[in-house]
């Protein structure tokens, strides 16, 4: 197995210490290691909604969900769909599957798939063959066996999930229109079941640490992996510094029409000029505030690429986001002198670290030997065809720049972590980012294969010396075009608290896990939460100033249900 990609939740966790004692034998001030596990695009209900009950408490899953949230609507807002229409290769009809039932709504076709939630291993099986090799793509999947193009794993297709799309989807906290505003339509609606999944089966077995579950916690930004990556690590929307505004090809600002929607989907048509890009839409008359409340102006919130290496290859420099200056916690944590990583599966490949841990790409010095190196990016740069680059969030900012002290000491491959894991020497704070073909994404990670390598996450520090003082947080960046039936704040909330959201989120409720191997027992956390409660909790831990502008409640608050 390789060993690579992380995240910063590992900060939060700290700020446990803040908190009243949880389920720690003495306090939160007890632990001395925090790792932040930050997995790929899935919903809670998609991954995590049959997970049923921790100490007698039950998880919040899809059965709560009310009907209006389960049946989809079309872009009228008001008919429902009869069927779910299915793009992905493996869920279509009448090929391979039967159909079942014929939408007559509008937009005709056939389905096996009634309008409503299904699971997607009743179809596409762990043990199937429809994962892409290194360097294939298909838009719509791999069928079952294709052993020209795909290799073993249980696969879908990627699904869109882009910042104004989400919120097309979300419809005011309806949650009704996440297929009408997806790429893959009816995949929208598919989950697992919880209780197959290598993660859920090594939580239930002998021996296992305890764990709360989070089935409140949301992402902590509209949209994709980029942006939400970037509100991980600094809480904010990044700032795109000299963007052009001339409306040309080289302006960068997404166009909405009167939907608020930026790009055109199978069941959806524009009702006028739509541009789905890597900015907010321009302000109007070059000001600072949308006529419909949403965000706008020179903000990347789609994925765009780090001006500096590692980036996609051959990616224009007008099209890299220029370095990033505004504070990070890693800055936080650097200015109290407490030490950190961030460890991502690759990065040594990616960076040209020739024989450096995590480097798997022999020892002769000439050439990227390693079959799944992305030959385009050329030697010694010998990125994974799935390295994910806007998944480096630190990459992004000034203060990590090649040739400055701070990415030596702090950006490092996972490799790195297994052995400080196993060796007794985890930093305060480590957050793990694990390689696309273990973390996973849909389009091109086995949903069993990526629980998998979480396991061995996990098990590293359990099996290590220092399991007893550390906390582990795992989550998982965004919904990844996934439904999810629990409206995200403000929609959640009544009277004044629905005034907590803002322009850039939260956005669709997403896992959350806290294990500790010191928690004498588990439980369920119904608390308000999004991803920079992660960052709040880091700072209440090591007496940090703050970098966020968002109110948002510690993550430490979820350990008060093992007091």
């Amino acid at each position: 197995m390789r060993f690579r990609d992380s995240v910063s939740i590992a900060a939060l966790i700290a700020s446990l210490t803040a908190a009243a004692p949880a389920a720690h034998a003495a306090s939160m001030a007890d632990f001395k290691h925090i790792v932040v596990i930050y997995q790929e695009n899935h919903s809670f209900d998609n991954l995590y909604g049959q997970w049923g009950s921790v100490n007698g408490e039950p998880v919040n899953g899809p059965a709560n969900a009310k009907p209006l949230r389960t049946k989809q609507v079309r872009q009228d807002n008001t008919t429902r769909y009869q069927c779910l229409l299915q793009l992905d290769v493996n869920l279509t009809s009448p090929s391979p599957l039967a159909t079942t039932c014929t939408d007559t709504t509008g937009a005709q076709f056939q389905s096996h798939f009634t309008n409503g939630p299904f699971f997607i291993d009743n179809y596409i099986a762990a043990t199937d063959v429809t994962c892409p090799k290194p360097g294939q793509f298909s838009a719509n999947g791999f069928a079952k066996g294709d052993t020209v193009h795909a290799v073993a794993g249980g696969c879908t297709r990627d699904i869109v999930h882009r910042f104004y799309s989400e919120q097309y989807q979300i419809n005011g906290g309806l949650q009704n229109r996440y297929v009408t505003g997806s790429d893959a339509s009816g995949l929208a609606m598919g989950a697992y079941d919880t209780t197959k999944l290598p993660i859920y089966t090594y939580l239930h077995g002998a021996g296992a640490p305890k764990y709360v579950i989070g089935d409140s916690f949301y992402q902590a930004a509209f949209g994709g992996s980029f942006l939400n990556h970037q509100f991980l690590v600094a809480g904010a929307a990044p700032l795109w510094t000299g963007a052009v505004h001339d409306g040309t090809a080289n302006d960068f600002h997404s166009v909405l029409d009167s939907n608020n929607m930026a790009v055109s989907t199978p069941l959806y048509t524009p009702t006028g000029t739509v541009k789905d890009s890597m900015m907010t839409q321009a302000c109007p008359g070059g000001g600072t505030t949308a006529p419909n409340g949403l965000a706008c102006g020179d903000y990347a919130v789609n994925t765009t690429q780090p001006f500096s290496q590692p980036f996609s290859p051959n990616t224009a420099a007008n099209r890299r986001l220029p370095p990033l200056t505004n504070p990070t916690i890693g800055d936080s944590l650097s200015a109290q002198n407490v030490d950190w990583a961030w460890y991502s599966g690759g990065w040594s490949n990616a960076t040209g670290n020739v024989g450096g841990p995590g480097w798997t790409n022999g020892s002769n010095g000439t050439s990227c030997t390693d079959p799944n190196a992305n030959p385009a990016a050329g030697y010694p740069l010998c990125p994974d065809f799935n390295f994910q680059f806007h998944h480096q969030a630190f990459n992004y900012f000034a203060n990590f720049a090649i040739g400055t002290a701070a990415r030596t000491a702090h950006l490092k491959d996972e490799a790195e972590f297994f052995q400080a894991a196993q060796n007794g020497t985890l930093k305060p704070v480590s957050f793990i980012k694990a390689l696309g073909e273990e973390n996973e994404h849909p389009g091109y990670a086995s949903e069993s294969q990526g629980s998998s390598h979480l396991v061995d996450l996990i098990q590293a520090v359990m099996n290590g010396p220092q399991a007893n003082d550390t906390l582990i947080v795992i989550t998982y960046d965004e919904f990844g075009g996934q439904w999810d039936h629990v409206p995200p704040p403000p929609h959640n909330r009544n009277g004044a608290r629905a005034a907590a959201a803002d322009v850039w989120g939260p956005g669709t409720r997403i896992p959350v896990l806290l294990v500790s191997k010191s928690f004498t027992h588990g439980g369920v956390s119904h608390e308000d939460f999004d991803t920079t409660s992660i960052i709040k909790m880091i700072e209440r831990k090591y007496r940090l100033p703050t970098i966020l502008t968002r109110p948002v409640k510690s993550l430490s608050v979820a350990l008060q249900v093992t007091e």
